[in-house]
């Protein structure tokens, strides 16, 4: 009380001058570590935490000491020029060489694929993988509910590490917040390992709380991947009363790209326990094949996160988005794309390229509902076709051209493309492609048209505050 008491009796001028100092020092300390960690950050992100620092400098300032990183500083290392003659077959030669110059590893080629066209499907499958697991199971999930499904998969999970199978787990520490944890307790056995990405308090990754792990894999004895978009919760595998299971993708790979999985796993792993993965080297170099791939279920695992050079894949679908010649087909429950995103996607319909886009009709998250308006409205406005679902999908795909599709973890929003550790496997095999331009086509017949409103001033401010405030930071 004494010193509220001084403060009071100070004159406003100097307690204006003392604010005034105190948003200086924010605005010094922003520019200071954005430059010096060559952050760089969207124009929107940029505004927000400016308006943060400058408004309300007293929560600005240790907010974006905590949160503020956006990318781990890494300098990239050179990139031996790809051999032309060793691309794989039916692959786009540009995907091809920008995904090897931005240090992906290559294409691998697998002995099948299972892709799970429903939630139950998808449960059968994921539990009969772990059930058979003989040596090792990985896995990494953002959420791991206490409910029916994730009781059942902690079950099997206890039951395989009784057998000897050696189990770790990855879970993302704000995607299970520790007063909802109390149904991780059977996994305290010597055979399991928990580890929490990120967590808010005692973060071995300082100034990093902001950076989520949003990857869903499961890999068994090194040979066998589950993922796609599927978080462990009822809500993505079965229908409950009056709530039917979200529309969602996930699939099966066995062969050489669970190796590639499991290496990224054991990358972020180790970044959970404090290891900083942001040296010269980069966590999964490319390896260049010594002769040209089959087209057998050819298959590539595509991470993106603060902790490559690049936004990987940002990057990616902006560059499609430029070599398009046919068609961008893409599902998304988060439509809220950065500026050049939505301006390259916008330049593809002006140039005759056939866009649709599917959504929910409502998601599960009003602020992402809210923000995606004006991005819609402009896409509706050249030409492309936007439908709407009539219940929450929940899918992540992109198919362009028929050369290439991508399935697995990306939301096209700004906290996906820019600050979550995210997971995409890119297809090229034309039988794979096919079977998710099918599955498509099929979910298309069921939306309806996306209706086009002009909206009021109020609306807009609203659609403005939730894209800048809401997936930026």
């Amino acid at each position: 009380m004494d010193f509220l008491e001084k403060m009071m009796r100070l004159p406003v001028s100097w307690l204006a001058l003392e604010h005034g100092l105190l948003v200086l020092a924010g605005l010094l300390l922003y520019l200071l570590l954005t430059s010096m960690e060559n952050q760089r950050r969207t124009p929107t992100s940029a505004i927000a935490w400016v308006l943060f620092l400058g408004l309300l400098p007293y929560m600005g300032i240790p907010l974006f000491l905590f949160f503020g990183t956006r990318k781990f500083a890494r300098p990239m290392r050179s990139i031996k020029p790809l051999n032309p003659g060793l691309l794989p077959p039916h692959s786009p030669p540009w995907a091809s060489a920008l995904l090897h110059a931005m240090q992906i590893p290559s294409p691998t080629d697998n002995a099948s694929i299972d892709f799970h066209a429903t939630g139950e499907i998808a449960l059968k499958a994921l539990l009969d993988l772990i059930a058979g697991a003989q040596k090792e199971i990985l896995l990494c999930t953002f959420i791991l509910a206490d409910d029916a499904v994730g009781r059942s998969v902690i079950h099997a999970l206890v039951e395989s590490a009784q057998r000897g199978v050696q189990v770790r787990l990855l879970l993302d520490a704000i995607g299970n917040p520790p007063f909802f944890r109390k149904h991780f307790l059977p996994l305290n056995h010597p055979g399991i390992t928990l580890r929490w990405f990120m967590p808010i308090l005692h973060n071995p990754m300082k100034g990093r709380s902001n950076l989520r792990i949003h990857r869903k894999m499961l890999v068994i004895d090194g040979g066998s991947l589950f993922c796609g978009g599927r978080n462990i919760a009822e809500e993505y595998f079965l229908d409950r009363p009056q709530h039917p299971a979200w529309v969602d993708l996930s699939f099966v790979l066995r062969g050489n790209s669970a190796c590639q999985a499991r290496a990224l796993f054991e990358n972020d792993w180790n970044m959970a326990n404090g290891i900083d993965v942001s040296g010269p080297q980069p966590p999964s170099p490319p390896q260049l094949p010594t002769e040209p791939l089959m087209e057998r279920h050819l298959a590539q695992i595509i991470p993106s996160g603060p902790n490559l050079p690049d936004d990987t894949l940002h990057d990616l679908l902006l560059t499609g988005a430029f070599q398009a010649q046919q068609q961008i087909l893409a599902v998304t429950p988060y439509f809220v794309p950065d500026e050049a995103l939505l301006a390259a996607w916008c330049l593809a319909c002006r140039r005759g390229v056939s866009l649709t886009l599917m959504i929910p009709r409502h998601s599960n998250h009003r602020l992402a509902d809210w923000a995606r308006e004006s991005a819609l409205r402009e896409l509706h406005q050249v030409g492309a076709q936007i439908v709407v679902y009539p219940q929450m999908i929940h899918t992540k795909l992109i198919i362009l051209d028929r050369d290439l599709a991508l399935c697995g973890s990306l939301n096209l929003d700004g906290r996906s493309l820019f600050l979550n550790f995210e997971m995409m496997t890119a297809f090229y095999a034309a039988e794979d492609i096919q079977w998710l331009e099918k599955w498509f086509t099929t979910h298309q017949q069921r939306a309806t048209p996306y209706r086009l409103v002009q909206p009021g001033r109020i609306v807009r401010i609203r659609e403005g505050l939730a894209r800048t405030i809401g997936f930026q930071l």
